[in-house]
């Protein structure tokens, strides 16, 4: 085992929480309720848009993919996280700790990549509302949804592979909630100048990239935006697609915070908050079921209506 100088090492311990056991109830009590509601809004996403042909659409092929993200990422650090606050025992296995590690990396990836690639559907629906039909046609869709997907696997196979191979002599006290590559290369016992490089460049290209790319297109959004000529229409596209990239730029601004400083400087204390963002998105999104259908308050296709309607059809809008 070429990560640890003791052969006799069954795994880590997280520390999570410990430091503070007054909190620890609580803490299970809330995060179970959240764990909950995640899996049944986010099953709910994924089989309603699955089962109505009418959301058959690039909008809600990206969005079922997001839900899939969700469930699967949030499955794979909040049980054990669960375990370790219900009861006294803190540890994690290797095996638990590597799967944490490969899988928490690649669908965190997968998101920031994702999260880019719905941005540039809003700006085709809004701001090329007649070319939509033709540029996000279902072939681009499924390249765009696969790059994304091979892009957390490829991040997830190096970076985690590296950090692995690092020696820790024997240290097993992790100071955080689930493994993950900062903390693990903290754990380390040699020079780790180079895992810290590669971990700043993979975050930049993983989170400064589409975060600037996402920006880019929500400066085009709001330009087209203000080229309405209603009044309460601006104010409700502006409403939703302000609500949207609040979420986007709270997601990027807390992974970046975690990822592009030294190594040295980030704590557990940093993180929970980023780390339930996922949690939370059925409803950050704004989706909701009703009537039989996927509804959704954000920037969408059919705001394109607005820029083709006259005076007289945008007053019946209005109504």
């Amino acid at each position: 085992m070429p990560w640890t100088n003791d052969s006799t090492f069954s795994g880590f311990i997280l520390v999570g929480f410990s430091d503070r056991p007054q909190l620890e109830l609580v803490l299970f009590g809330v995060i179970m309720s959240l764990y909950l509601m995640t899996l049944l809004g986010n099953a709910a996403i994924i089989l309603v848009s699955l089962l109505d042909s009418k959301l058959h659409n690039p909008m809600y092929f990206f969005l079922s993919h997001l839900s899939l993200l969700d469930l699967c990422f949030t499955s794979s650090i909040i049980p054990q996280l669960l375990v370790n606050l219900g009861g006294p025992d803190k540890s994690i296995t290797y095996g638990g700790c590597v799967v944490q590690l490969y899988v928490s990396l690649a669908l965190g990836s997968t998101e920031c990549v994702l999260l880019a690639v719905m941005s540039y559907d809003h700006y085709v629906a809004v701001c090329r509302p007649l070319h939509y039909t033709f540029v996000m046609h279902p072939r681009l869709c499924h390249i765009l949804a696969s790059m994304a997907w091979l892009s957390g696997l490829a991040t997830t196979l190096i970076q985690s592979t590296l950090t692995l191979q690092l020696p820790f002599c024997g240290h097993r006290h992790v100071d955080h909630f689930f493994c993950e590559v900062p903390v693990l290369i903290k754990l380390a016992c040699v020079d780790t100048t180079f895992n810290q490089a590669e971990l700043f460049v993979a975050s930049v290209l993983f989170l400064v990239v589409p975060l600037s790319l996402i920006l880019i297109s929500y400066g085009h959004i709001t330009q087209a935006v203000l080229k309405i000529k209603s009044a309460i229409g601006r104010r409700k596209a502006f409403g939703t697609c302000s609500s949207h990239l609040t979420v986007v730029i709270v997601f990027y601004g807390t992974i970046i915070f975690m990822y592009l400083q030294p190594v040295k400087r980030r704590s557990k204390d940093q993180v929970p908050d980023l780390r339930f963002d996922s949690m939370g998105d059925p409803f950050q999104w704004g989706i909701h079921l009703k009537d039989g259908s996927l509804q959704q308050t954000r920037c969408q296709p059919l705001d394109k209506v607005v820029f083709l309607m006259g005076p007289a059809e945008e007053r019946k809008l209005e109504m």
